[in-house]
């Protein structure tokens, strides 16, 4: 019965690893990008975690107008999937925006810097990076390419 079991669970295990689903065109793409695989795995865990709730599970974003003030004056969290401004920024300045927050630039993002390792940073800024298409990766890079 255990060995039966440890097939079992061999052949799901084996099934799920080898599946291929169609890519989805608003998917994540991590072919070509400066991560790894694993540098976008251990991102989503920590997107999930400390920034889906207000930036949504794939970096959509969760206010519809994020650029118009909320009654208290402070600025909504902006969707990162490349339709706003975050793929404007090289690298450096996405880690300084997660560790330092956005209060002082009229936002409500907390400072991560004390929360998350730097190896946490890079992975979420890996995972969100993956939803931003070729044409806004690829304007970043050439944007950034000296930084």
């Amino acid at each position: 019965m255990r060995n039966l079991l440890i097939i079992f669970t061999l052949s799901v295990f084996i099934a799920i690893s080898c599946s291929s689903e169609p890519p989805d065109q608003k998917g994540p793409v991590t072919k070509g990008r400066w991560f790894t695989q694993k540098q976008f795995q251990f991102g989503k865990q920590v997107f999930t975690t400390h920034c889906a709730s207000c930036h949504g599970n794939q970096a959509q974003g969760i206010v519809e107008n994020w650029k118009q003030r909320n009654p208290d004056g402070s600025f909504p969290a902006p969707p990162l999937d490349g339709s706003a401004h975050a793929w404007h920024h090289p690298l450096s300045v996405l880690v300084r925006q997660i560790n330092e927050g956005g209060v002082k630039l009229g936002g409500t993002m907390p400072a991560f810097g004390d929360t998350l390792s730097d190896e946490e940073v890079i992975a979420a800024i890996a995972y969100f990076q993956s939803f931003w298409d070729e044409q806004t990766y690829d304007r970043w890079v050439q944007m950034n390419a000296d930084q």
